[in-house]
């Protein structure tokens, strides 16, 4: 195993060699018996990976996220920022409504209306589980060491009953929601979802119905997560940095009044919102550890290493936004360190050269995240309309001390595979009465002109 701990090597290794560096380790229990081989995160980078990846695409591109999706983010963040003003004390339940119902309404044509939703309960159960079963340690090394695969599972955790109730959640989440765009679809009406433009063509495709379930549920996991952990831990940032979060209004003051809420058009004439989003990510990224890539055939990276077939490769994503070199003070929350770097992420993403990345969020090489358009979108229009609507600040409790806030990664944050904010407490209240006003009248226009097309 070799662990990547320079954005320089990296890049030129993940990036450059990306050809023969994009195959995934075995994955035993995961990979074979929680998702019988069907999940792409696990597929090495072959015929049935691409193919997968391109029906991503012809949903995720950034031509189709700016010509049809961006009307259902803006609506969502509508209502993200209406529940926060109605509900503040569940403020950690509403970003994860938000990502999940854009993903929910694209993918199926169903919206998460609220985060009571079954679905979107099931899919919290679901998250939980897989990112602890993925936790180092959590099983049994098998990958490495096949004969452990003979272990009695009560020796290490009871692998076994806990992958197959997880083996169970998948299947009883992603196949009723499919059974019921299949039953819509059977009524007349096609929704002109994702999974509506798979099933147009299936035959053709040569897909299973298991193999659809789990390749519409792999846009889910990688759609909820990740989004609504930024989006809180842009609110611990605020509340801990209120110079930042001043300088934040001022800017977004600047540009947009009362009477609206930012919208997407308003990206380039805010900058300091993408240099806050950007080092949101680099600050505390919600995956620290990348996930291995493998090594299709021997290569030799330089300086006489070679590395044999079969070698993982993993970039340790904390250690290459925490390098002190390239980010003085890493530990201190600071945009200003993306001054000159204000240009959505894919621009950086395919810059090829390690300089000028932004950040590693989003994976790197042939294995980058599929989502990466809408999620850039989506975090945006979350994080400039959070930031449009509300002081942020730290709570007081009955003696009128401050409430603490833990982002220490150790302490503050989940294990697993993906990292997120624990329950923490601020004080979020929105600007002004002219505001809410502004708050509810968009969202009873999202509504009527687009949550009204969605079941």
């Amino acid at each position: 195993m070799v662990i990547l701990n320079t954005a320089k090597d990296t890049v030129r290794i993940l990036d450059k060699r990306a050809l023969h560096y994009s195959d995934r380790p075995p994955s035993y229990i995961i990979g074979e018996r929680v998702f019988d081989g069907m999940h792409p995160m696990f597929m090495n980078a072959n015929g049935r990976w691409k193919l997968r990846r391109k029906l991503y695409h012809q949903i995720l591109q950034e031509t189709v996220c700016d010509s049809q999706h961006i009307p259902l983010v803006e609506a969502e963040s509508a209502q993200l920022i209406k529940d926060i003003c109605r509900v503040p004390q569940d403020l950690m339940l509403h970003p994860g409504r938000y990502s999940n119902s854009i993903t929910m309404a694209l993918v199926f044509g169903i919206r998460t209306p609220n985060y009571d939703a079954p679905h979107y309960l099931k899919l919290r159960e679901l998250m939980t589980a897989l990112s602890g079963l993925g936790e180092i340690g959590a099983t049994p090394p098998m990958d490495i060491i096949p004969i452990f695969k003979l272990l009695p599972a009560k020796l290490w955790g009871n692998w076994k009953d806990r992958a197959a109730k997880l083996k169970e959640c998948v299947w009883t989440l992603y196949s009723p929601i499919v059974d019921k765009v299949i039953a819509r679809r059977n009524g007349g009406r096609n929704a002109e979802s994702f999974l509506d433009g798979v099933l147009d063509q299936q035959e053709k495709l040569g897909l299973t119905r298991d193999e659809i379930n789990v390749m519409c549920g792999n846009l889910l996991e990688g759609g909820t997560d990740t989004m609504a952990t930024l989006i809180l831990t842009c609110c611990q940032a605020m509340a801990l940095n209120p110079n930042i979060l001043k300088e934040a209004h001022a800017h977004i003051d600047s540009v947009v009044g009362d009477d609206r809420m930012p919208t997407w058009r308003d990206y380039d004439r805010l900058p300091y919102v993408a240099m806050i989003v950007k080092e949101l990510h680099r600050w505390r990224p919600p995956a620290p550890a990348g996930f291995p890539h493998v090594l299709d055939q021997d290569d030799e990276i330089g300086g006489g290493v070679k590395l044999p077939k079969g070698t993982s490769v993993i970039m340790n994503i904390w250690g290459l936004h925490h390098d002190a070199e390239r980010y003085p003070n890493p530990n201190e929350f600071n945009p200003r360190r993306y001054e000159n770097m204000t240009q959505l992420s894919p621009v950086y993403q395919n810059a090829g050269d390690w300089e000028k990345r932004d950040h590693f969020g989003y994976g790197i090489g042939r294995r980058i995240c599929p989502g990466i358009h809408l999620a850039e979108r989506g975090l945006w229009l979350g994080i400039v309309r959070v930031l449009w609507a509300f002081d942020i600040k730290q709570k007081k409790d009955a003696a009128g001390k401050l409430v603490p806030i833990d982002v220490d990664p150790a302490t503050g944050y989940t294990d697993g595979f993906l990292n997120q904010c624990l329950p923490f407490q601020v004080d979020i209240k929105v600007r002004s009465e002219r505001r809410l006003e502004t708050v509810l009248s968009e969202a009873r226009r999202a509504e009527v002109d687009v949550f009204s097309r969605f079941d």
